[in-house]
């Protein structure tokens, strides 16, 4: 099996972008104030894994479940990149990072006790709407095992990378500094937006809308 490698590192960027451990990981910080390294190791590890299980979900069966409602793949393509290029504007604007600090201070202060790693890491900040639409459309890209195996094994190493941000982001925060992170972002929300519009176009060059480039 010959495994695409322009499609592996389209998929790499969208999965990394969309998940986006930079920016989740001064939000883990604030939702978990006062923990030990231990429990945020804990906090951490659920979350990643709670996040990895819905995303491994909608990969296997996020067409049938499209299918059954009656809702093309070339139309969900269309509305995922309209989704994702909405999602970049906010981070090239700041307005995600705002949102997520928003919800993190409000579950701070209605659930000071509760556990944050399944609300609001694992869902929505890990597996959000935008990581769910782009595990959807690449194992499209790729109809049969091979776009579900690389797309499984590029979450899985993404999923790797944000524990490890987060189990680092005391030192990350104190290393990089918040000028640092604001660069990273808004450099990732260029790439989200083109990347968005790719999917938009593929889906209307499907429809006959628009003629594929080569």
């Amino acid at each position: 099996m010959t495994l695409d490698t322009a499609y592996m590192i389209t998929a790499f960027v969208t999965m990394m972008v969309v998940i986006d451990p930079v920016a989740i990981a001064p939000i883990f910080l604030a939702l978990t104030p006062g923990m030990t390294p231990q429990q945020r190791s804990r906090i951490a590890l659920h979350a990643v894994l709670v996040g990895g299980l819905l995303l491994a979900i909608f990969a296997f069966f996020g067409s049938a479940v499209l299918g059954f409602i009656g809702i093309s793949m070339p139309a969900f393509r269309v509305s995922g990149g309209i989704l994702l290029f909405l999602t970049a504007m906010d981070m090239l604007f700041e307005r995600r990072t705002k949102r997520r600090e928003g919800s993190s201070e409000i579950e701070q202060e209605h659930e000071e006790d509760n556990d944050p790693s399944v609300f609001p890491l694992a869902i929505p900040l890990i597996a959000g709407p935008g990581a769910i639409a782009s595990v959807i459309l690449l194992v499209n890209e790729k109809p049969g095992g091979e776009g579900l195996v690389v797309v499984l094994g590029i979450c899985a190493v993404a999923l790797m990378l944000m524990y490890i941000m987060l189990r680092l982001s005391s030192k990350l925060e104190q290393v990089m500094g918040k000028v640092s992170i604001n660069v990273i972002t808004r450099v990732l929300g260029m790439l989200l937006a083109a990347l968005s519009v790719q999917f938009v176009l593929d889906g209307l060059a499907e429809y006959g809308f628009v003629t594929p480039l080569g």
